[in-house]
């Protein structure tokens, strides 16, 4: 599967623009500011329909304009594949296949597999539980389309019980028969996911460490562990446990929602305790375990986007990096980079068809 042209208008900077793309290695250079991300974005937002760096999708559309359209021509399995993703001001987003449109969107995610890795992933150490959860849910969900609904229909109802657990407290009442049909459902549905996720780590974490120590010369130990409360108890007994509390916050406070993944290095948080240079080698390797996951389970071969990656690596971990590309297990790859230099020098040492976009 490969990306073979892209249309954008009114996308972010871009008033209008067009590309026609390599089917192993495209390079995105230029300055900063000139677009190079957005590009690497738009073809983001082809395969999951939103983007990766800004969720307010109105935001996505250029200064002055009203509307955005991305346009993409795909081949997959010998066939074209036409996907355009478009969106008007004050009305929804408008995902279409070969020109008939999505009833949902969860329809669409995983026909087009994509891994992107970026300087924003930092946010995947820095940042809370959320933003871990979300990359451990995008990774199970682009091949396994009943998580993905389970997940939805989990969010529905963790949404409805928060709601009722105001209402007890704003009215000053209760209704025990309603609670419990919610905190079934909760349960039914937490259980399946909670199953899903341990299975993914248990999948996943070997996968991860042969990347980890191909990057970084088997210098580091470093390890990814699931930290959930349904290791201690079922996901009924902690809603029954926790209700007087709950009742209290005004919210539900125990639930696979509470989930996280643990980051260590030499069994410390690598947060705290990794170098610059080890937290990003930790990133890719993350991010080429998740191309390797879902390439595994889709039996296609995800389109890599490498957004910047270059900038605060050593020589020694990029030559290690693009050993790693220049192998056949990869297919269509793009390169965003400021150095042009740089860029051309690293891709000729790829053994692979190239093209460079000066922006």
């Amino acid at each position: 599967m490969f990306l073979k042209k892209l249309s954008l208008i009114n996308y972010k900077n871009f008033e209008t623009n067009s590309f026609d793309f390599n089917q192993k290695i495209n390079c995105l250079v230029g300055n900063n500011g000139v677009g190079k991300t957005n590009v690497l974005d738009a073809i983001y937002h082809l395969s999951f329909g939103k983007s990766y760096f800004n969720p307010v999708a109105s935001q996505n559309i250029r200064h002055g304009e009203d509307f955005f359209v991305i346009d993409g021509l795909y081949e997959k399995v010998d066939r074209d594949e036409n996907i355009i993703c478009s969106l008007k001001k004050g009305q929804k987003k408008m995902v279409k296949r070969n020109g008939k449109p999505y009833d949902k969107l969860s329809e669409h995610i995983g026909f087009l597999p994509l891994v992107i890795i970026s300087p924003a992933d930092r946010d995947l150490i820095i940042e809370g539980s959320d933003t871990r959860r979300k990359f451990m849910d995008s990774v199970i969900s682009q091949s396994n389309k009943q998580y993905l609904q389970n997940l939805i229909n989990y969010n529905k109802v963790l949404s409805q019980r928060n709601s009722l657990l105001k209402y007890f407290a704003l009215n000053s009442t209760f209704d025990g028969d309603t609670l419990s049909i919610y905190n079934d459902q909760m349960h039914n549905l937490g259980s399946q996911i909670y199953a899903e996720r341990r299975k993914f780590l248990e999948a996943f974490l070997p996968i991860f460490m042969t990347r980890y120590n191909a990057i970084s010369s088997e210098k580091e130990i470093v390890n990814i562990s699931y930290k959930s409360q349904l290791h201690e108890k079922d996901f009924r007994s902690l809603l029954d446990e926790s209700l007087a509390k709950d009742r209290i916050l005004q919210y539900t406070s125990v639930g696979i929602h509470k989930d996280d993944l643990l980051f260590t290095i030499e069994t410390y948080p690598i947060k705290k305790f990794g170098s610059q240079g080890q937290q990003k080698s930790f990133l890719i390797a993350l991010k080429l375990s998740q191309f390797d996951f879902i390439k595994n389970l889709a039996n296609v071969t995800p389109i890599l986007l490498l957004d910047d990656i270059f900038d605060k690596l050593d020589e020694q971990r990029v030559a290690q990096i693009i050993s790693l590309v220049n192998h056949d297990d990869f297919g269509q790859i793009f390169i965003s980079d400021t150095h042009v230099e740089r860029t051309e020098s690293i891709v000729k040492e790829i053994h692979q068809s190239y093209e460079i976009f000066k922006l």
